[in-house]
């Protein structure tokens, strides 16, 4: 199964010279936030495939308009054929915008969820848009990784944690690293994962 990833700069590569032949192996998309709501719109268009996203800290815009035919997946638990999908979007609190959260309202929110969690089976795919504190996040007040995420690495142990905010052009950044059993992997501008 593949999955296209996509996080925080519009690819070229998919929007100005697309061709559907590149991606025809497509099973579905996740978006890990900080696009424009057209380009997603755009994309799950021309794939005809299922999109997933969670907001990123920069997606005010899509209180208003939020990407035509596409799914919201922040604070959801989804079933995408076998695979449990959990979201959770935004950043650190920086500057009071509608997508920054506080480790402790992160961790309030998603710790309502861990019945759900267990009697499901767990995650396969944890879905954010911040990375987790110290596994590919930065050191500035609005890149800093929340602790809740690493908790729910700790106990679910997902195949994978997906996630934007960093971009790899930033400097020193690995798009792709082990926490414990999960595999970390940035989705900046796009990435095709083989599930």
């Amino acid at each position: 199964m593949k999955i296209l990833l996509l996080g925080d700069e519009e690819s070229k590569f998919l929007w100005d010279y697309f061709d559907k032949d590149n991606f025809k192996d497509i099973d579905f998309i996740i978006s890990c936030g900080d696009l424009k709501a057209s380009y997603l719109s755009f994309v799950v268009t021309m794939l005809n495939k299922p999109l997933y996203y969670v907001p990123g800290n920069h997606d005010k815009g899509y209180l208003a308009k939020p990407p035509e035919g596409c799914i919201n997946i922040h604070n959801k638990l989804i079933q995408h054929n076998d695979i449990r999908i959990y979201g959770f979007g935004g950043s650190n609190w920086y500057s009071g915008g509608p997508f920054q959260y506080k480790d402790r309202q992160v961790n309030r929110t998603i710790r309502k969820n861990w019945v759900k969690f267990f009697k499901s089976g767990g995650i396969d795919i944890f879905v954010s848009h911040a990375p987790g504190f110290g596994v590919g996040d930065g050191e500035d007040l609005c890149h800093i990784g929340f602790k809740t995420f690493n908790k729910v690495l700790n106990k679910y142990k997902p195949k994978y944690h997906i996630h934007g905010h960093q971009h790899l052009n930033y400097g020193r950044i690995d798009r792709k690293m082990n926490y414990n059993e999960t595999t970390v992997i940035n989705a900046f501008n796009y990435y095709i994962l083989e599930y």
